[in-house]
């Protein structure tokens, strides 16, 4: 089996066309699809329905294009749709699918690593569970699952995690609330921070990272210096589990793509794009030459507001903006930074970025063609 990506732009959230011209012309069988994960024109708070709209039109398609229920294709595929395309981010689909070996990506030496993915589906978590060490757990034994799906035998070899997780509602904290329970917060837009940061931890622990004894309930979305380096989490109202879409590269792995990630100090620092450029050997010029920015595939970052309320020594305003709000500055900001270098707006950055790299930073990676 190997792996092949398709970025499609989308014109709305509920634009599935090129997913469906792909599956009628025959290059995609709606069964070898692994994932789709989604950049949607919403806001990416709490009041997203993009999110489970864009959901709803791709399983609605693989459903009826495959001859399967609703059900069995979202235990199957992952959906993982991020709101937000502030700036000049473009909204699109990148589409995860494998195919059974042709026979032509045999010829390369064996030992060279390539782009496996891995995902698996997390038990549904209960309102009180979101933001505290439970999800860390629920997430680190469902990063496992995924890194066990995609074969990947070396933690050193997983260079981004995608993680599509719960946050809270109004009725999920009363539900909560009428069995007796406390939930973390009852701010459900701090809940997605909280729901973020617990899964990124989850991510770290299962990689090594950091160790679980380190974590507690009370360090979770207050002690920034533990994180994960490639943890990428998003949280969403159309959803009680958690998703997750493990990238890395394995030998034995067929096809011809690879996938390289650094980390961003803040939300200006090109030189990380630069580095994981570098990671799957294109030049660090400052914009890739024609040839080699055909090779891109897509890049994935995390973005966030500097919780310090400066960025280099200097002050910034995002935090204190009450009509924007500050995430979806951050993914502006990171977007325009990554594709001034990639040449291309068509990328994916997700705002949040709780215990995702350090703070005020974010992981960011890209897959190319080798």
């Amino acid at each position: 089996m190997f792996v092949r990506i398709f970025r499609l732009p989308m014109s709305g959230p509920d634009d599935v066309s090129g997913l469906k011209a792909l599956i009628d012309a025959g290059e995609i069988m709606p069964d070898e699809v692994l994932a789709v994960l989604g950049k949607t024109e919403g806001n990416g708070c709490v009041n997203d329905f993009t999110r489970g709209f864009s959901n709803l039109a791709f399983q609605i398609l693989l459903s009826e294009a495959g001859g399967q229920s609703r059900e069995e294709v979202t235990n199957r595929v992952a959906f993982i749709m991020s709101g937000g395309t502030e700036g000049i981010m473009s909204p699109h689909a990148t589409v995860f699918t494998h195919r059974e070996s042709d026979g032509k990506s045999t010829s390369r030496a064996n030992s060279d690593k390539r782009l496996v993915i891995g995902i698996s589906h997390s038990k549904v978590l209960r309102p009180e569970d979101i933001g505290r060490t439970s999800q860390v757990d629920i997430v680190a034994e469902a990063v496992d699952d995924a890194i066990a799906d995609a074969g990947i035998e070396s933690r050193a070899d997983v260079h981004f995690v995608q993680i599509k997780c719960p946050l809270l509602t109004s009725n999920r904290i009363e539900e909560a609330r009428k069995r007796g329970e406390e939930v973390v917060t009852h701010d459900t837009y701090k809940s997605m921070g909280y729901s973020r940061g617990a899964s990124a931890l989850g991510v770290a622990v299962a990689l090594g990272e950091v160790k679980r004894e380190a974590i507690t309930d009370s360090i979770i979305c207050n002690d920034w210096s533990l994180y994960s380096s490639v943890a990428s989490t998003s949280a969403g109202v159309e959803i009680m589990n958690c998703e997750i879409i493990v990238m890395g590269n394995a030998i034995g792995a067929e096809g011809d793509l690879i996938i390289g990630h650094s980390v961003m100090q803040d939300t200006i620092d090109a030189n990380a794009v630069r580095e994981a450029l570098e990671g799957i050997a294109l030049p660090e010029n400052s914009t890739p030459a024609e040839a080699n920015q055909s090779r891109i595939v897509n890049a994935f970052a995390k973005a966030e507001a500097d919780p310090s309320g400066h960025i280099r020594g200097v002050r910034h305003t995002m935090l204190d903006d009450s009509d924007i709000n500050n995430t979806r500055m951050a993914r502006a900001v990171v977007s325009a930074v990554i594709a001034s270098i990639v040449n291309d707006p068509m990328i994916f950055v997700s705002g949040g970025a709780e215990h995702q790299g350090p703070s005020g930073g974010g992981p960011v990676a890209i897959i190319a063609h080798v």
